[in-house]
């Protein structure tokens, strides 16, 4: 699922980056966990991304030239999650935030990544974990 929302313009906003481009419902198979069996049969992510970004140009071209094509960073979030072994949610969580900010147009990241069944016994939850970044400035 994808959704991009904007403030209404005019309307107050503590945000400084109004632009939203929603990825939801992200689904990858991967290796992170700190138990053993994690480590090796795995287990399925879920993962929610919001990009800040300014939408003006795209939203008056109407040209993909002109956005942000998340093709290339959904292929690239979901090689990480299936290649990269990590023993903390967490430090998956920093590896796929870092991919969301390196499009030049991203100001700002958020993400959650969840375990959908986490091996922890009499527990039938999910567990997240939930970040956001700004870009930094050199």
């Amino acid at each position: 699922r994808i959704f991009c929302c904007s403030v209404m313009r005019g309307m107050p906003s503590t945000k400084q980056h109004q632009d939203c481009l929603h990825l939801s419902g992200i689904r990858c198979y991967g290796y992170t966990g700190a138990l053993p069996e994690e480590q090796i049969l795995g287990q399925w992510f879920e993962i929610d991304i919001k990009l800040w970004f300014d939408m003006t140009q795209p939203a008056q071209s109407d040209a993909l030239g002109d956005t942000l094509d998340y093709r290339p960073l959904l292929a690239a979030i979901s090689d990480l999650v299936q290649q990269q072994r990590f023993n903390l949610i967490e430090t998956l969580a920093t590896a796929i935030l870092e991919h969301c900010l390196a499009p030049p147009q991203v100001q700002r990241a958020a993400i959650r990544v969840t375990k959908l069944a986490p091996p922890v016994p009499n527990f039938t939850g999910q567990i997240s974990v939930e970040m956001e970044r700004d870009r930094q400035t050199p």
